[in-house]
């Protein structure tokens, strides 16, 4: 399984031109449908694939984490993606994908994987309405496959927040205070838990914002706004003070849409910051590249008014 994940500077590259590797994933053939679905993680999120080692069980565990291994001297949780998934599977995991995102290392039980699949981010789509609602919110994004098979990507981040894997909400919001500034900011991140967390924090720091769902949304709504602050005659950064985006995202990733930003005379002077769970060094190089102001990893809000702060303060007191 070792093969399954390779060169990060590969991968890296990749990135950077709107394309991405995905791991494709099963859980097992559902006891109620019989039907055996595909789902698919950004290679990017993974440390490594192997078989299940000794899962120690602990008291007092959260839902759907099954307890807790040991991965060279680290002792990490292991989440049943089974469960979260809500599918009844006859069948044992076989397979544990160590992931690190978030700052964060935990791994997944699965039934099997099946290959890395290389593709452009404008062949992930935004799942419909219907299929979006499916398993508790968790798809994030699709994709098609050659042999017609659809794949579901999941919003892992929404399984830490379930999990309580992550840090209870109004603890991380200690501290952080309105700036006492005017100003406007346009979000945007594919994950559903993410956009809550961005929109909390801003509210906190009392900047107003406005959202998208990924980078072709965001970029739709540049464009109405450079639109109307045309016919306002007035600069789009009177509008729009800064924009905060992710780097997944389905459709148009976070590199492209900071590049075309940084490449049109409209948005002059409009900051951009990058907001990920994919917090490695060739990340942020590759943020920098494309004309990124500031590089901040999820999700602190701490942190994350501290990135901003010089942008909003600075600007808005022009």
């Amino acid at each position: 399984m070792d093969t399954l994940i390779q060169s990060v500077d590969q991968r890296t590259r990749l990135a950077g031109a709107n394309r991405l590797e995905i791991l494709l994933f099963s859980l097992g053939k559902d006891s109620h449908t019989g039907r055996e679905e595909v789902f698919g993680i950004n290679v990017f999120k993974i440390r490594e694939v192997m078989h299940v080692p000794e899962v120690t069980h602990a008291p007092d565990m959260p839902p759907g984490v099954k307890g807790m291994v040991s991965l060279r001297g680290q002792m990490i949780p292991v989440v049943d993606m089974a469960h979260f998934c809500d599918l009844d599977v006859e069948t044992k995991p076989s397979v544990l994908i160590v992931t690190e995102f978030n700052r964060s290392t935990q791994g997944f039980l699965v039934h099997s994987v099946e290959q890395i699949l290389r593709m452009e981010w404008n062949e992930i789509k935004v799942p419909p309405p219907m299929l979006a609602n499916r398993l508790g919110g968790l798809v994030t994004a699709v994709t098609e496959l050659p042999d017609k098979r659809i794949v579901m990507i999941i919003d892992v981040e929404k399984i830490l927040a379930e999990t309580e894997l992550e840090q209870d909400d109004l603890t991380r919001f200690e501290g952080v205070e309105s700036f006492g500034r005017d100003a406007t900011v346009l979000f945007a991140d594919d994950s559903s838990v993410a956009r809550k967390q961005i929109a909390m924090t801003l509210d906190t720091l009392g900047i107003k914002h406005l959202s998208a769902k990924n980078g072709e949304e965001a970029w739709a709504r540049l464009e109405e706004i450079a639109e109307r602050a045309k016919a306002m005659n007035v600069p789009v950064y009177d509008l729009v003070q800064l924009v905060l985006t992710d780097i997944e995202m389905p459709g148009m990733d976070g590199y492209v849409l900071t590049r075309k930003i940084k490449d049109d005379k409209r948005f002059a002077g409009i900051p951009v910051v990058m907001h990920s769970s994919l917090s490695a060094d060739a990340n942020i190089t590759i943020g920098k590249s494309v004309g990124v102001d500031a590089y901040v990893p999820k999700f602190d809000p701490r942190e994350l008014a501290k990135t901003l702060e010089p942008f909003i303060k600075i600007k808005t007191a022009d």
